[in-house]
């Protein structure tokens, strides 16, 4: 099977346990120590990631503003040179071909950040609707690296690496980018990131990463600084609840179906999918994709299905036999399939199960019990308010005088132990997907009123 290598894959190669292949075909580290003590430490110092697998289109010309606004559903036109902006860009049908972020430079030139796994999808397709623009379009994703640092103790650490002295990270604020200079090495800083925390984005010449991993990697050990893997992003992006383009949302779904519709500006006359997005407005949704709490110590995987609520004991019974024996559980029976899971992880700062899920609408709002079927035990699940994790955002958006405050570690509770019985998780699960939209959907949830009959006893 073709695999693709960002310019960090010796490293990766050498100091992670394990890599696994996710969307785009690039090979991911796992985890270099454990992704729990990768994901807390995120959380309480900083860490630092290699994104270099995200794709970058540069775009230039007099033409390029008006072509991005037409590609996204957001509005750029009231950007500032130096701001980043987030969208997603839709087909005719209003499908997502991708979410990503523009950075602006200035009124003619801009540059698109895509996800990993819709990379050469998403450079063809804003290529394609360049032709006749007076907007060169070149992909320069190959030319870039980008490793990112993250967590409370980022913009501590990052002033004392950054040589240029007009840089002020006390002043760049969140989705804010400038040039800055480290170690003799010219890059583009951006505040941005995809954990929830303060953190920034080091856009670098590919042949030059190598030099700046290893530099931060021996700068940073004051400040806590460790690297980590896909497993400890997977985990962190879930407890806020960010999209990741492939199983979470593809050219199946809509920008309504995962909440991004606040980023949809219809007072602009004319974008792609703009028709289909107010027919999709006007109509309602079948489905939407929700938070999840799991009354479970292992995670669901992709696809794992979710059932209503039949019916349920008015006690609890005795487990007998299996590996659960002598424990207590209480009888359910499982009513209509209603949906399906997209991503599930323990969520290390909330100490709880978490997943991402797609509903069927009538049983989508907060506190609705479902049921979902891991490894085909009936295990309850409530649909809960996203973020899991710091709702407000004030993490990524805090201020200087707040960085000591948000590094302080909060207690966690243990994970609890799981069934002997339970089959070990794939690696795969915590690979960032790929495109799946050349795939049939997941059937639609209570499409087939299909019934599961039986109990969480005599699933063991």
């Amino acid at each position: 099977m073709p695999e693709r290598r960002t310019p960090l894959y010796d490293y990766h190669l050498r100091s992670a346990g394990r890599l696994v292949k996710g969307g785009g075909d690039y090979m991911f580290p796992l985890a270099y120590t454990s992704p729990v003590e990768e994901h807390l430490n995120v959380r309480t110092n900083v860490g630092m990631q290699d994104l270099s697998s995200m794709g970058e289109v540069d775009i230039k010309g007099p033409g390029a503003e008006r072509l991005i606004s037409q590609l996204l559903v957001n509005d750029i036109r009231d950007m500032e040179p130096g701001q980043v902006r987030y969208s997603t860009m839709c087909n005719e049908d209003g499908g997502v071909v991708d979410d990503i972020t523009v950075y602006k430079f200035h009124d003619e030139h801009f540059m698109i950040v895509t996800s990993s796994g819709p990379r050469q999808k998403s450079t063809r397709w804003i290529a394609d609707h360049a032709i006749g623009t007076s907007t060169y379009v070149t992909d320069v994703g190959g030319a870039i690296a980008l490793p990112v640092v993250q967590g409370p103790r980022s913009r501590e650490f990052l002033r004392t690496v950054l040589q240029e002295a007009d840089v002020d990270l006390n002043r760049l604020r969140f989705f804010r980018f400038t040039p800055a200079r480290i170690n003799d090495i010219n890059l583009i800083l951006s505040r941005s990131g995809y954990t929830g925390e303060l953190g920034y984005e080091l856009y670098t010449p590919a042949e030059d990463v190598g030099l700046l991993w290893d530099y931060l990697l021996q700068t940073g050990r004051e400040f806590g600084l460790q690297p980590y893997g896909v497993g400890a992003m997977q985990s962190l992006r879930l407890e806020k609840a960010l999209v990741l383009y492939g199983n979470d949302v593809n050219e199946h779904y809509t920008p309504f179906h995962v909440g991004l519709d606040r980023w949809i500006r219809f007072d602009k006359r004319e974008f792609i999918g703009r028709e289909a997005l107010l027919r999709v407005q006007e109509r309602g949704l079948d489905e939407r994709w929700v938070g999840l709490v799991l009354d479970s110590p292992v995670p669901a995987s992709y696809q794992d299905k979710l059932y209503s609520v039949g019916d349920m004991a008015t006690f609890k019974a005795k487990l007998m036999s299996g590996s659960e024996a002598q424990s207590y559980r209480q009888g359910v029976t499982a009513g209509a399939e209603v949906g399906y899971i997209t991503f599930s992880s323990r969520g290390h700062s909330v100490g709880q199960t978490l997943a991402m899920a797609y509903v069927a609408a009538q049983y989508s709002w907060p506190g609705c019990n479902l049921l979902v079927d891991i490894n085909g035990r009936l295990t309850p699940a409530k649909v809960s308010p996203t973020p899991f994790f710091d709702p407000p955002g004030a993490r990524l958006r805090a201020k200087a005088k707040d960085d000591g405050l948000q590094a302080q570690p909060q207690a966690v509770p243990k994970s609890p132990k799981a069934p002997s019985d339970t089959p070990p998780r794939p690696p795969e699960e915590d690979a960032p997907p790929a495109d799946k939209s050349s795939e049939p959907p997941p059937n639609k949830p209570a499409s087939s009123g299909k019934k599961k009959s039986g109990s969480n006893q005599e699933a063991d």
